[in-house]
């Protein structure tokens, strides 16, 4: 990719982050602004929708069903339990979750009682979890709730290793109405999803990035800001800039120095 940072001609003044506004009203994307004199905004450019009771009965799927259900999110844990109370379903007492993390697992809090349930979780990476599903393979049914937009490492890595199991769409990731930002007139915007890429098109088709910065956070977020055509400006995580706001600092300070 050409080193494209250099040539432009306007500094950047104003960063749109496609995510939700802080409740807290602290962020470090502030201090950054702080910094250097940045109108920094949030608004999120995606959003989560629930599959209705009705479409799940559709395709058959019966949460008590399963002796083991998989958890890679909140989201997922939120809206299985969202069906099984449209359902009135009560899991039974002996079902096996497994979680891609701690903090996943102890999410389930919400919903179960957590020390009386046989709760398995992995160190955040989906090697782990895979690992460990390979260890309760045998007699178990396994349910794996997900979203349309999802990695396909897990359920590939299932289907190859022969399990008995079900991957059943319990919500959406879909586009938020972003309409009223207009001409989106920002000069950087940042984003975390391939979704996040693709909201921006639904909402602005015609959207040209002239001199607008793009940053992307993740391998998968980068690659969908190239393929829609895009300059990429600014990437994290790399080895001198582990966070997004790290490596927005760097581009700003190089920015800086090249004139």
């Amino acid at each position: 990719m050409p080193d494209t940072r250099t040539a432009m001609s306007t500094k950047v003044k104003s960063i749109l982050i496609s995510q939700p506004k802080p409740e807290s009203g602290k962020s470090p994307y502030y201090d950054l602004g702080e910094k250097y004199g940045i109108k920094i905004e949030f608004r999120q450019f995606i959003q989560v929708e629930g599959v209705s009771r009705k479409d799940i009965q559709k395709q058959r799927v019966k949460p008590s069903d399963y002796s083991a259900v998989i958890f890679t999110s909140r989201n997922a844990i939120d809206h299985f339990f969202r069906i099984c109370d449209e359902m009135k379903i009560k899991m039974p007492q002996d079902t096996k979750y497994f979680c891609i993390s701690e903090a996943i697992a102890l999410y389930l809090q919400k919903y179960i009682q957590y020390r009386k349930r046989k709760v398995i979780f992995g160190d955040g990476k989906i090697k782990a979890l895979q690992a460990l599903l390979l260890k309760h393979k045998k007699n178990e049914k396994f349910l794996l709730p997900c979203s349309n937009i999802r990695r396909a490492d897990l359920p590939e890595f299932m289907e190859e290793n022969e399990f008995d199991f079900r991957e059943t769409c319990f919500y959406k990731t879909v586009a938020s109405d972003l309409s009223d930002l207009k001409d989106v007139n920002y000069d950087m915007i940042v984003f975390f999803s391939p979704a996040g890429v693709k909201s921006l098109f639904k909402n602005f088709p015609d959207f040209k990035q002239n001199e607008t910065r793009i940053a992307a956070f993740g391998l998968t977020t980068e690659k969908a800001v190239l393929d829609a055509g895009l300059r990429l400006d600014v990437k994290a995580p790399i080895p001198k800039a582990p966070s997004m706001t790290k490596a927005i600092e760097l581009y700003l300070l190089d920015q800086k120095n090249s004139k």
